[in-house]
Parts: structure tokens; C-alpha cells; sequence
């Protein structure tokens, strides 16, 4: 199929970049493809951080500036903006790892909050999203999920994860703001499934609002799907599910191993890979009461949902569909996608240099992990600087 080749065309990939922007996203998914130099690099940078020295700036101008909008909402602006004139929305995502303690766990929900009444205001960003764990802290999570009995103090401090939940939920339901909950490791999942469910029971009745997240890596999520659909119908509330392969794979098979459970984990790559196309597919089939996020840098599963939805005569603009990856990442998909008419955002993570340094040195490591990820960008990158050379001839 022609439309196989979309992702192919790198002048309206990074029609956004000048050729300072493109050399320097070059010259960086040239060192995160050097194992070796992302763990110096990381090393130095912590160092430094610690150390107070002034790197600050190079780190701005360089890796922060590629991966991230700015450094608060308002500072995300020209970002954004710039985005949308290509048709892709911006789901901002403030990527600072909080310390467990009660006060981080109300500014993260007062943060979220601010930012789904800015996102109100623009119609480039209708999504908004934050994950379990800026809530509350992962024991909570984990004790609950084992069905194991709260003392007083802790059940306290669970009705008060619950409460942010609740006061998030409530103000993207007022504002019509769609808010996406990340999903973390599988043995505190139980517990986030099940407050995500009850928001959506209490939020999702017209539309939904709250969107609850699927690793595909993990091989029970379809089940899980099913199950949750089941109780949609009986409840008359509309899931909604972001789709997504997974972060958390060696921490998952580790702790698999040294605990002596079976691995939640798929077998292999292709195996998580069906498990993917079948829950796009599942929610794809069943559109009329469950909408869907497709998160994926994932050429193949893109083509594949865009098949799917010419055989179900998915309209591409229909708001229950949207495609999502990465600020800095896969521009040849989310622009050719968007400019194909498809409904495209990107994440766009955001906050202090010194705060957002963890989210983006995991953004490095996963990127030396994924086979192919770091290449293939290369190549777009080396394609589009010869197009634009022989266009300047």
C-alpha cells in the first residue's frame, strides 16, 4: 500500500527544524547511540549537578532543549504553538520525579490542576496527564494491591491519594480536558487500575475523560481489557485506555526472578507486539464505548491501526482515535500522521533543567536499549540534510 511510505517523508517530518536544530539533533542521537558514552556522560552530569557546577546552560541548550518545551508552562508556549500550526496538539507532562513525601504529593496535584486549566485555554493541548506515583507513594500502592490491611494512618493518607484523583478528574471533566494515567511497575498496578476505574466510573458517563493505560508488555492486559469493558457496560461509563508497549521491562523480569513468580512479562518482542495490535484492535472494534490513545514509536503498529480504521471506517479526525510519541523523538511519524489528517500530540515534558535531569537521563538509556530506535532516526535526520543541500544547490 502507497501509504506504507508515509513515514518516509523527512521534509515535512521536521519541517519545524532549521539546520542548526537538525545538526544538533544529529550530533546528539549520534552520542545516545554510544552505549558507553551515555553512561560517562550520565556519570558527568550527575557529578556536576551535585557539585553545583555551571552546566546548567549546556544542558539547556543541548540535550533538554531537544527533549523538552521549556522549563514551566508558560515558557512551553512557542513549543506548542509552533506544533499546532502542523497540526499536532501537545500534551504538556511535568517530568519532575517528586520525593515521597505528603507536600510534593499536593503541589504535584495543584501542578496538574494548573495545567489542565491552561490546557483549557488552548486548543492546541487537549490532553493532560500525570502518573500514580506523583500521587501517592508506591507502598501505598503496592500494600493495597497485595490486599493487605492499612493501618489507621495509612488509610488515611490512601482517601487523600484518592482525593488528588478526585480533584484532578472532577476539573478535566469541567474544563473538557482528557487526562491520561501513566501506568508503572505491574506489583503496585492492581491498586492504580482500580482508582483509575472508579474515576472513570464516576467521570467517563458522556465522554470519556479519564483514560487509564495498557503495557502491552505485560500479557494479561487484554484480559484486563475485556474485563474492564465488561464493567463499563454493566456501569454505563466509557473507558478509556492509552496504549502503550511498556517502560519498566528489566525491573519486571528481575524482580520476577529473585521473588520466584512468573514473569508478567510477554515472551518475546513479537509476542508483545501482537498483544499491542490486539488491544488497538480490541478498542478499534468497540469505538462506540471505549476511546484509545495509541502511544507508539512504532512504525508497523501505526500502519496497522491506520488499516484498521480504513476497514471500520474510522473517520481519521474521529476524537475517540489519537496518536501520540515523544517531543524530540519520531517526528516522521506524529508530522506525516498529522499532516495525513490523523489526530497527533505529542508529549512535551517539561520543568526545571536540574529537576527534569533523571527524566531525561532515562530517555537517553532507553534510547541505547532500543534496538534500531537511535539508526533510524539518524538516517531520517542525514536523509533531510541531503534533501535540503541539493534543494540549495
Amino acid at each position: 500500500m502507497t501509504e506504507h511510505h508515509l513515514f518516509e517523508n523527512t521534509k515535512t517530518a521536521f519541517s519545524l527544524k532549521r539546520d542548526s536544530e537538525l545538526q544538533r539533533a544529529y550530533l546528539l542521537f549520534k552520542m545516545i547511540g554510544y552505549a558507553p558514552l551515555v553512561k560517562i556522560g550520565t556519570m558527568v552530569t550527575h557529578f556536576a549537578l551535585k557539585l553545583h557546577l555551571p552546566v546548567e546552560g549546556l544542558i539547556r541548550y543541548t540535550v533538554f532543549d531537544h527533549f523538552c518545551g521549556g522549563i514551566n508552562e508558560e515558557d512551553c508556549n512557542d513549543v506548542i504553538d509552533a506544533m499546532y500550526t502542523k497540526g499536532v496538539s501537545s500534551v504538556l507532562d511535568y517530568s519532575v520525579e517528586g520525593k515521597a513525601i505528603e507536600s510534593h504529593f499536593d503541589a504535584a496535584a495543584e501542578k496538574i490542576m494548573k495545567i489542565i486549566k491552561f490546557a483549557d485555554e488552548k486548543e492546541a493541548m487537549p490532553i493532560s496527564v500525570f502518573k500514580p506515583t506523583g500521587f501517592g507513594r508506591f507502598y501505598l500502592y503496592q500494600k493495597k494491591g497485595e490486599g493487605k490491611t492499612f493501618t489507621t494512618e495509612e488509610q488515611l493518607e490512601w482517601e487523600r491519594v484518592i482525593d488528588r484523583y478526585d480533584r484532578v478528574c472532577k476539573l478535566a471533566e469541567e474544563r473538557d480536558v482528557e487526562v491520561l494515567i501513566d501506568a508503572e511497575e505491574s506489583w503496585m498496578q492492581d491498586a492504580a487500575d482500580e482508582i483509575c476505574e472508579e474515576m472513570m466510573r464516576r467521570y467517563n458517563t458522556k465522554v470519556p475523560v479519564v483514560y487509564n493505560t495498557l503495557q502491552t508488555y505485560l500479557w494479561d492486559r487484554l484480559d484486563y481489557l475485556k474485563k474492564v469493558h465488561q464493567r463499563a457496560k454493566q456501569h454505563n461509563f466509557k473507558p478509556g485506555f492509552k496504549v502503550v508497549r511498556g517502560a519498566y521491562m528489566e525491573k519486571e523480569r528481575e524482580r520476577a526472578e529473585e521473588k520466584g513468580y512468573a514473569s508478567p512479562i510477554c515472551e518475546n518482542k513479537k509476542a508483545t507486539d501482537d498483544n499491542f495490535n490486539a488491544c488497538v484492535q480490541y478498542i478499534l472494534e468497540h469505538l462506540e464505548e471505549i476511546s484509545i490513545f495509541i502511544g507508539t514509536h512504532n512504525e508497523f503498529s501505526c500502519y496497522i491501526a491506520m488499516d484498521m480504521m480504513r476497514t471500520l471506517n474510522i473517520d481519521k479526525k474521529d476524537n475517540n482515535v489519537w496518536f501520540g510519541q515523544l517531543y524530540g523523538m519520531s517526528d516522521h511519524i506524529s508530522f506525516n500522521l498529522a499532516k495525513e489528517g490523523y489526530n497527533v500530540a505529542k508529549y512535551v515534558p517539561f520543568g526545571p533543567v536540574r529537576e527534569v535531569m533523571p527524566y531525561l537521563i532515562r530517555r537517553a538509556e532507553e534510547n541505547t536499549s532500543v534496538a534500531g530506535q537511535t539508526s533510524r532516526e539518524l538516517n531520517l535526520i542525514t536523509t533531510e540534510q541531503a534533501r535540503r543541500k541539493s534543494e540549495n544547490k
